[in-house]
């Protein structure tokens, strides 16, 4: 925590100077035996996030859900050097020591995108058996990044329910350490 909270200053400074709004972005996420929760991480969208959203969703009709995206037109710049390093992910902290999330786990997926695959995705939901964590199997695994296709969010699934069958404390500070190499990835935005 100490490393965390001397860099979060400076990040809070630069998200505020960036772009006009809240500090944080809170979002409804599903955590263990499905008990629902807000998520915190650095707001790294504008403001009006919401409304380029829908006019999204009707650019791209029939396309399911919109998760992340490459080029995504409502993060800001700041966001984008957040996102490609992970760093809107620190408040997460938070939710860790509320007892919401643990560090390593299956990542917490919105409400929304919880009743889109739940009805798609065979055993989709038994990723809840566990608190969501900040890194897990799944990050590690090259499972990062856009989620544009049923295939790509089954393969996370696939690997979260790996996690959670084998989990150890051993492959638990495997995924701790090879955390920060998977954030050169270039699928992270």
């Amino acid at each position: 925590l100490i490393p965390i909270a001397l860099i979060t200053p400076v990040l809070a400074l630069l998200v505020k100077l960036d772009s006009p709004g809240p500090l944080f972005f809170f979002q409804e996420r599903v955590g263990r035996d499905g008990r629902r929760f807000k998520m915190v991480k650095f707001r790294s969208m504008k403001t009006d996030a919401e409304k380029q959203l829908a006019m999204l969703k009707e650019q791209n009709e029939g396309a399911g859900l919109l998760f992340k995206m490459k080029d995504d037109p409502r993060v800001t710049r700041v966001g984008k050097v957040l996102r490609k390093l992970s760093l809107d992910e620190l408040p997460q902290f938070i939710n860790v020591l509320q007892g919401r999330m643990s560090i390593v786990g299956p990542r917490p997926h919105a409400v929304a995108h919880n009743n889109y695959y739940s009805g798609k995705i065979l055993a989709y939901m038994a990723r809840h058996r566990i608190k969501p964590g900040i890194t897990g199997l799944a990050q590690i695994s090259g499972c990062r990044g856009e989620t544009d296709t049923i295939d790509k969010m089954q393969k996370r699934v696939e690997i979260d329910l790996q996690y959670i069958n084998s989990w150890s404390l051993w492959l638990d500070l495997k995924i701790l350490v090879k955390t920060p190499f998977t954030l050169l990835s270039k699928d992270i935005y």
